[in-house]
Protein backbone atom coordinates (compact mmCIF):
# COMPACT_ATOMS: atom_id res chain seq x y z
CA UNK A 1 0.00 0.00 0.00
CA UNK A 2 1.43 3.37 -1.01
CA UNK A 3 1.81 5.82 1.83
CA UNK A 4 -0.67 8.69 1.83
CA UNK A 5 0.81 11.79 0.27
CA UNK A 6 -1.66 14.69 0.17
CA UNK A 7 -2.22 15.86 -3.40
CA UNK A 8 -4.38 18.85 -4.25
CA UNK A 9 -6.01 19.04 -7.68
CA UNK A 10 -6.60 22.36 -9.43
CA UNK A 11 -9.43 22.06 -11.94
CA UNK A 12 -9.47 24.98 -14.37
CA UNK A 13 -13.05 25.86 -15.34
CA UNK A 14 -13.06 29.64 -15.71
CA UNK A 15 -13.06 30.13 -19.48
CA UNK A 16 -15.79 31.34 -21.81
CA UNK A 17 -15.58 28.35 -24.20
CA UNK A 18 -15.84 30.66 -27.22
CA UNK A 19 -14.83 27.98 -29.75
CA UNK A 20 -17.37 25.51 -28.34
CA UNK A 21 -20.12 28.16 -28.49
CA UNK A 22 -21.53 26.87 -25.21
CA UNK A 23 -19.99 26.50 -21.76
CA UNK A 24 -17.82 23.39 -21.83
CA UNK A 25 -18.15 22.72 -18.12
CA UNK A 26 -21.90 22.15 -18.63
CA UNK A 27 -21.60 19.69 -21.53
CA UNK A 28 -23.19 16.28 -20.86
CA UNK A 29 -20.55 13.67 -20.05
CA UNK A 30 -21.18 10.09 -18.92
CA UNK A 31 -24.53 10.80 -17.31
CA UNK A 32 -23.59 14.08 -15.67
CA UNK A 33 -21.92 17.38 -16.63
CA UNK A 34 -18.26 17.65 -17.57
CA UNK A 35 -17.41 19.65 -14.44
CA UNK A 36 -19.16 17.21 -12.10
CA UNK A 37 -17.58 14.24 -13.83
CA UNK A 38 -14.12 15.77 -13.47
CA UNK A 39 -14.53 16.63 -9.79
CA UNK A 40 -15.87 13.16 -8.94
CA UNK A 41 -13.13 11.50 -10.98
CA UNK A 42 -10.37 13.41 -9.19
CA UNK A 43 -11.80 12.63 -5.76
CA UNK A 44 -12.29 8.98 -6.63
CA UNK A 45 -8.69 8.81 -7.85
CA UNK A 46 -7.51 9.84 -4.40
CA UNK A 47 -6.69 13.53 -4.36
CA UNK A 48 -7.10 15.17 -0.96
CA UNK A 49 -8.87 18.25 -2.25
CA UNK A 50 -10.11 19.73 -5.52
CA UNK A 51 -9.79 23.48 -6.00
CA UNK A 52 -12.14 24.44 -8.84
CA UNK A 53 -11.26 27.75 -10.46
CA UNK A 54 -14.35 29.50 -11.81
CA UNK A 55 -14.81 32.68 -13.82
CA UNK A 56 -17.38 32.86 -16.62
CA UNK A 57 -20.89 32.22 -15.23
CA UNK A 58 -19.30 31.13 -11.97
CA UNK A 59 -22.50 30.94 -9.91
CA UNK A 60 -24.12 28.52 -12.33
CA UNK A 61 -21.20 26.13 -11.98
CA UNK A 62 -20.87 26.62 -8.23
CA UNK A 63 -24.50 25.62 -7.75
CA UNK A 64 -23.82 22.32 -9.56
CA UNK A 65 -21.00 21.44 -7.19
CA UNK A 66 -23.04 22.16 -4.06
CA UNK A 67 -21.34 21.25 -0.79
CA UNK A 68 -19.32 18.34 -2.10
CA UNK A 69 -16.82 17.29 0.56
CA UNK A 70 -13.23 17.98 -0.42
CA UNK A 71 -14.19 20.57 -3.05
CA UNK A 72 -13.44 24.28 -2.84
CA UNK A 73 -14.28 26.88 -5.47
CA UNK A 74 -12.33 30.04 -6.13
CA UNK A 75 -13.32 32.92 -8.40
CA UNK A 76 -10.86 34.29 -10.94
CA UNK A 77 -12.18 37.68 -11.98
CA UNK A 78 -9.34 38.00 -14.52
CA UNK A 79 -10.23 34.82 -16.42
CA UNK A 80 -10.33 36.66 -19.75
CA UNK A 81 -6.56 37.27 -19.51
CA UNK A 82 -5.86 33.56 -20.03
CA UNK A 83 -5.32 30.30 -18.20
CA UNK A 84 -2.28 31.52 -16.22
CA UNK A 85 -4.43 33.82 -14.07
CA UNK A 86 -6.61 30.81 -13.19
CA UNK A 87 -3.55 28.75 -12.26
CA UNK A 88 -2.38 31.54 -9.94
CA UNK A 89 -5.88 31.83 -8.40
CA UNK A 90 -5.92 28.08 -7.77
CA UNK A 91 -2.41 27.97 -6.33
CA UNK A 92 -3.34 30.60 -3.75
CA UNK A 93 -5.91 28.15 -2.31
CA UNK A 94 -3.58 25.14 -2.10
CA UNK A 95 -3.00 24.05 1.53
CA UNK A 96 0.58 24.49 2.75
CA UNK A 97 0.87 20.80 3.71
CA UNK A 98 0.19 19.64 0.15
CA UNK A 99 2.95 17.43 -1.21
CA UNK A 100 1.98 17.93 -4.84
CA UNK A 101 -0.47 19.71 -7.13
CA UNK A 102 -2.28 18.05 -10.01
CA UNK A 103 -3.49 20.43 -12.72
CA UNK A 104 -6.25 19.62 -15.19
CA UNK A 105 -8.62 21.66 -17.37
CA UNK A 106 -12.35 21.00 -17.39
CA UNK A 107 -12.20 20.23 -21.12
CA UNK A 108 -9.76 17.35 -20.56
CA UNK A 109 -11.98 14.59 -19.10
CA UNK A 110 -9.96 11.86 -17.42
CA UNK A 111 -11.20 8.66 -15.79
CA UNK A 112 -10.42 7.95 -12.12
CA UNK A 113 -8.27 4.99 -13.24
CA UNK A 114 -6.10 7.17 -15.47
CA UNK A 115 -5.71 9.90 -12.84
CA UNK A 116 -4.77 7.23 -10.28
CA UNK A 117 -2.01 5.94 -12.58
CA UNK A 118 -0.50 9.43 -12.82
CA UNK A 119 -0.73 9.87 -9.04
CA UNK A 120 0.97 6.50 -8.49
CA UNK A 121 3.75 7.51 -10.90
CA UNK A 122 4.32 10.68 -8.87
CA UNK A 123 4.33 8.84 -5.56
CA UNK A 124 6.82 6.32 -6.87
CA UNK A 125 9.53 8.81 -7.93
CA UNK A 126 8.41 12.19 -6.50
CA UNK A 127 9.90 13.97 -9.50
CA UNK A 128 9.45 17.76 -9.73
CA UNK A 129 7.07 17.23 -12.67
CA UNK A 130 5.16 14.03 -13.54
CA UNK A 131 3.06 13.53 -16.65
CA UNK A 132 1.98 10.74 -19.01
CA UNK A 133 2.81 10.37 -22.70
CA UNK A 134 1.02 8.48 -25.45
CA UNK A 135 2.75 7.59 -28.71
CA UNK A 136 5.47 10.12 -28.00
CA UNK A 137 3.15 13.01 -27.14
CA UNK A 138 2.94 14.44 -23.64
CA UNK A 139 -0.52 14.58 -22.11
CA UNK A 140 -2.52 15.44 -19.00
CA UNK A 141 -2.94 15.54 -16.07
CA UNK A 142 0.38 16.97 -14.91
CA UNK A 143 1.51 16.73 -11.29
CA UNK A 144 3.89 19.34 -9.88
CA UNK A 145 5.79 18.64 -6.68
CA UNK A 146 4.83 20.97 -3.83
CA UNK A 147 8.31 22.52 -3.94
CA UNK A 148 7.31 24.15 -7.24
CA UNK A 149 4.35 26.07 -5.78
CA UNK A 150 6.30 29.36 -5.82
CA UNK A 151 7.11 28.82 -9.52
CA UNK A 152 3.45 28.04 -10.25
CA UNK A 153 2.36 31.21 -8.44
CA UNK A 154 4.45 33.28 -10.88
CA UNK A 155 3.22 31.88 -14.22
CA UNK A 156 2.25 34.37 -16.91
CA UNK A 157 0.63 33.97 -20.33
CA UNK A 158 3.51 35.97 -21.84
CA UNK A 159 5.90 33.24 -20.66
CA UNK A 160 3.83 30.24 -21.81
CA UNK A 161 2.12 29.69 -18.45
CA UNK A 162 2.74 26.32 -16.81
CA UNK A 163 4.67 25.15 -19.85
CA UNK A 164 7.55 27.34 -18.63
CA UNK A 165 7.62 25.47 -15.30
CA UNK A 166 7.61 22.11 -17.10
CA UNK A 167 10.46 23.24 -19.38
CA UNK A 168 12.56 24.47 -16.44
CA UNK A 169 12.38 21.05 -14.79
CA UNK A 170 12.36 18.88 -17.93
CA UNK A 171 15.70 17.25 -17.10
CA UNK A 172 14.31 15.77 -13.87
CA UNK A 173 10.72 15.24 -15.02
CA UNK A 174 9.07 11.83 -14.84
CA UNK A 175 7.53 11.50 -18.30
CA UNK A 176 6.14 7.98 -18.48
CA UNK A 177 4.34 6.13 -21.26
CA UNK A 178 0.69 5.10 -20.94
CA UNK A 179 -1.07 3.14 -23.64
CA UNK A 180 -4.19 5.27 -23.38
CA UNK A 181 -5.12 7.93 -25.95
CA UNK A 182 -7.39 9.51 -23.30
CA UNK A 183 -4.39 11.43 -21.95
CA UNK A 184 -4.41 13.55 -25.14
CA UNK A 185 -8.16 14.28 -25.15
CA UNK A 186 -8.83 18.01 -25.25
CA UNK A 187 -12.33 19.23 -26.14
CA UNK A 188 -12.29 22.69 -27.66
CA UNK A 189 -14.75 22.60 -30.54
CA UNK A 190 -18.16 21.00 -31.24
CA UNK A 191 -16.64 18.45 -33.63
CA UNK A 192 -14.14 17.28 -30.99
CA UNK A 193 -16.93 16.90 -28.46
CA UNK A 194 -19.14 14.92 -30.86
CA UNK A 195 -16.22 12.61 -31.67
CA UNK A 196 -15.42 12.12 -27.97
CA UNK A 197 -18.98 11.20 -26.98
CA UNK A 198 -19.69 9.27 -30.18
Amino acid sequence: MTQHIPITAILLAAGESTRMRQQKALLPWQGTTLIQYQVNSLLEAGVSQVVVVLGYRAERLRSLLGDTSGVQTVLNLRYRTGKSSSVRAGVRQVPTDTSAVLVLSVDQPRSPELVRQVIDAYREKKAPVTYPAYQGRGGHPIIFDGALLPDMARVRESRQGLREVVQCHRARANRFTLDDAQILLDINEPGEYEKAVG
